[in-house]
């Protein structure tokens, strides 16, 4: 493996440094909700702008595979950072119709990775750790969650199954947020301080919109892209089945529900404490 420093923004080094690949990972974001809120053109440049420089670079390049990742943060976007990723998530899909079969850009879309920089597992454990308090904006929160594992599991996935123009969506667990605040720190008090900007109570990752595109399979769903022609759209389907016009993908929603105990497994594994 070799590490290389560079920028999205930066279209020039992006061309030199994937040169002779066939598969891009696309993982650059701003992706901070109140950082964007209050730095909103920094946030364009890097996830508008850089997903342009990244789509023209591997088509420059003839790399094979695009994968971008996504967030739930895209699905009815109520903050910048939302509608920044839906724009991103917009241009890859349209991008297989420049070269299509030759040239293929999918979308891989998940909610919290557990342990990662930002997510709230961390930032719990460090209010642990500092304060006699743990901050939660509303009881009512649900959030989707997802380990690194299953997360780069799921990309691998993308990798072999993709035809280019879908999202994957991956089905996950869900999780109240009093409930993983309690699995954390069972001792500390909790302290309700509103919503903050742009902030949903519950994750979205289909809407009832998406429906009209999405079928589900039996780890994942997929929304087409309406801009490809059928030949593609019938491959992209194959052994899935068409969602109910209506359907919504939501945390509070969901089937699925992670426990206290498999939660308190994954943070043990990664030795968050």
């Amino acid at each position: 493996i070799r590490f290389i420093i560079g920028d999205v923004r930066d279209k020039e080094r992006l061309n030199e440094t994937i040169k002779g690949h066939t598969l891009v990972i696309h993982a650059a974001a701003t992706k901070i909700v109140p950082t964007a809120e209050h730095n909103p053109s920094e946030c364009i440049k890097t996830n508008i702008d850089g997903a342009l420089n990244v789509i023209d670079a591997c088509v420059n390049n003839n790399i094979k595979k695009t994968i971008a990742l996504s967030t739930d943060k895209a699905c009815n976007p109520v903050n910048l950072y939302g509608a920044t990723k839906l724009a991103s998530d917009k241009l890859f899909l349209s991008a297989n119709n420049i070269e299509p079969n030759k040239k293929k850009f999918s979308i891989l879309r998940y909610g919290n990775v557990i342990g990662s920089r930002g997510s709230i597992v961390p930032f719990f454990i460090n209010q642990a750790k500092y304060n006699n308090h743990l901050t939660i904006t509303d009881k009512k929160m649900t959030r989707f969650m997802i380990s690194r594992e299953d997360a780069v599991k799921m990309l691998w996935e993308v990798n072999t199954k993709m035809y280019g123009g879908e999202i994957f969506v991956k089905k996950l667990p869900s999780m109240n947020i009093v409930e993983i605040a309690r699995t954390i720190s069972p001792s500390s008090k909790i302290k309700i301080i509103g919503i903050i900007p742009g902030e949903k109570i519950h994750e979205q990752m289909i809407s009832s919109a998406d429906s009209y595109n999405t079928y589900e399979f039996d780890k994942y769903f997929k929304i087409v892209s309406s801009t490809l022609n059928n030949k593609i759209k019938e491959k992209i389907i194959t052994k899935g089945k068409k969602v109910k016009l209506g359907f919504e993908y939501s945390s509070e929603k969901n089937k699925i529900w992670m426990t206290k105990d498999n939660l308190l497994k994954i943070i043990k594994k990664k030795n968050l404490f």
